[in-house]
C-alpha cells in the first residue's frame, strides 16, 4: 500500500492579534492534501517570523527557545504518525492532530450527551417525565447549541472542555443573548447541570464544573384577579368563540385552583360525588400530591356548558382545553377587551384561586394547601398574597379596643 504523503508547518495567524502585540503560533498537519490544525499555545512578533523557514529569526535565547520548541513539536507530530501507522490505522491530518493533544477518538461530546438523555426522555414521558419537563430540556439543549456556536463557534464542545468559566459564559449568554429573566436562565441552568452530574457519574469528565455553583430563585409576584376583576370578567361576554372558551376555562380555573396540565387533563373519573357535592379529586401532574377540591357553582356550571362538546365527547376530557401558549396568547385579548391592566397567563387563576377565592373568603391556609396538592403550607404561602379587605376585615376586630385611650 503506498505510503501517505505527511507534512508540518507551523504559521502565524495575524488576523487573531493579541493584546501584547504579537500574533499566536499554529500548526498545520498535511496528510494526503487534507489538513488539520491547532495553537501551540505560544505567540511572537510577527516582524520576527519567517514564513518560509516557518520559524523565528535571529539567534537571541528567545528565538533559539521557540525554535526549539518547535522542533519537538515536529518530532512528536512525525512520531505519532509512524506509530499510526505501525498500528494499521488509515492515517489521517485530525488523527495525528488528536492524537499528540491527547483526544480520544470516541470522547463524549456535551451536545451528544445531552441529544442522549433527551431522546431516552422522550421515551419515558408518561412514565417517569412530563412531557412539559421534557420539551424544557430539548429547549435548553438548543439554547447550548446556539451558545456554543455563538461563543467558540464550534458545533460541539468535548466534556473535559466543560469548566467553571464555561457556565458562568453560558449564563451570561442566555441573560444577554436570549434575554433569559434570572429565573428562566436559573432553571437551564439546572437542566444543564443534570447532564454534567450524569457525565461525571460515568467518569466522563474529570470535574464538576457547577462545584461552587449555587443556585437561587427570585421571588415573583404573580398577578391575580380581585374581586372586582373576577366578577367583571364572569360577567362579560365574549363575540368571538375562541374568546369565550378561553374565558370559561379560565374561570373553571380560578374557582378549582388546577394548573393547567391538570385542567387539560381533567376526565369524568377525576369526579367524585359526596355529600351531595361533586368533588375533583386527582393527583397533580408536577407534584404526583394528591388534591381534594370541591367544586363551586361557577365551576360546575362551565363544566355543565361543554358536556356536550364534540372534542368531550370524543376524549372523556371534562374541558376542550387547548394548548397553553394558544390559551395564554387569548388571555393577553382578553385581559384587553375587558380593561384588565394585568398581564394574565394560566398560571394566574390558581394564583387567583389561592388568594381572592378562598384565603380572602376566610378559608385557612391549610385547607387551601390541601386543595391545591402542594407538599407543604411554605408552598401555599408563594401563592397567597394577602389582600387589603382581608386585613381590613382582621383590623375591625381591634379598630374600637384603642378608641379612648388617650396620648399624652
Amino acid at each position: 500500500m503506498e505510503r501517505a504523503t505527511f507534512n508540518v508547518l507551523f504559521f502565524i495567524k495575524r488576523a487573531k492579534r493579541l493584546k501584547n502585540g504579537n500574533v499566536p503560533i499554529s500548526a498545520r498537519i498535511t496528510v494526503n492534501g487534507e489538513r488539520a490544525e491547532f495553537g501551540i499555545q505560544k505567540s511572537v512578533d510577527d516582524e520576527q517570523w519567517c514564513s518560509q523557514k516557518g520559524g523565528v529569526l535571529g539567534f537571541s535565547k528567545d528565538a533559539k527557545k521557540l525554535n526549539a520548541y518547535l522542533d519537538l513539536i515536529k518530532r512528536k507530530l512525525y512520531q505519532f504518525r509512524q506509530d499510526l501507522e505501525e498500528s494499521g490505522r488509515v492515517l489521517t491530518a485530525e488523527l495525528v492532530r488528536n492524537a499528540y493533544l491527547g483526544i480520544e477518538e470516541n470522547a463524549k461530546t456535551i451536545l451528544g450527551t445531552f441529544s442522549d438523555h433527551n431522546q431516552r426522555c422522550r421515551k419515558l414521558v408518561g412514565i417517569d417525565f412530563a412531557i412539559g419537563t421534557c420539551e424544557r430540556y430539548e429547549t435548553c439543549y438548543r439554547h447550548l447549541a446556539n451558545f456554543i456556536q455563538h461563543t467558540y463557534d464550534k458545533s460541539d464542545v468535548f466534556l473535559r472542555d466543560i469548566n467553571p468559566t464555561f457556565v458562568k459564559d453560558f449564563e451570561f449568554y442566555l441573560k444577554t443573548e436570549r434575554k433569559c429573566a434570572h429565573n428562566s436562565a436559573t432553571k437551564y441552568l439546572k437542566n444543564f447541570k443534570k447532564i454534567t452530574r450524569i457525565a461525571n457519574s460515568n467518569g466522563w469528565m474529570k470535574k464538576d464544573p457547577f462545584v461552587n455553583t449555587k443556585f437561587h430563585l427570585e421571588d415573583v409576584d404573580m398577578d391575580f384577579l380581585s374581586t372586582d376583576e373576577l366578577e367583571l370578567l364572569m360577567s362579560k361576554h365574549l363575540s368571538v368563540p375562541r374568546l369565550q372558551l378561553v374565558k370559561d376555562i379560565y374561570l373553571f380555573c380560578c374557582f378549582t385552583g388546577l394548573a393547567f396540565i391538570d385542567v387539560s387533563n381533567l376526565v369524568y373519573s377525576d369526579l367524585k360525588e359526596r355529600d351531595g357535592k361533586t368533588w375533583i379529586v386527582k393527583k397533580r401532574q408536577k407534584t404526583k400530591n394528591w388534591c381534594n377540591i370541591p367544586m363551586l357553582d361557577p365551576a360546575v356550571q362551565i363544566m355543565e356548558k361543554y358536556k356536550s362538546h364534540p372534542v368531550c365527547l370524543s376524549t372523556g376530557k371534562v374541558l376542550p382545553v387547548l394548548s397553553n401558549q394558544k390559551m395564554n396568547a387569548y388571555l393577553k385579548e382578553i385581559a384587553d377587551l375587558c380593561g384588565i391592566e394585568k398581564n394574565l397567563s394560566t398560571h394566574t387563576a390558581r394564583h387567583t384561586f389561592a388568594t381572592t377565592v378562598t384565603l380572602s373568603n376566610q378559608i385557612s391556609i391549610e385547607v387551601v394547601s390541601k386543595m391545591l396538592g402542594h407538599s407543604s403550607i411554605n408552598m401555599t404561602k408563594k401563592y397567597a398574597r394577602v389582600v387589603d379587605d382581608l386585613i381590613n376585615k382582621d383590623m375591625t376586630k381591634i379598630y374600637g379596643k384603642y378608641e379612648q385611650v388617650e396620648i399624652l
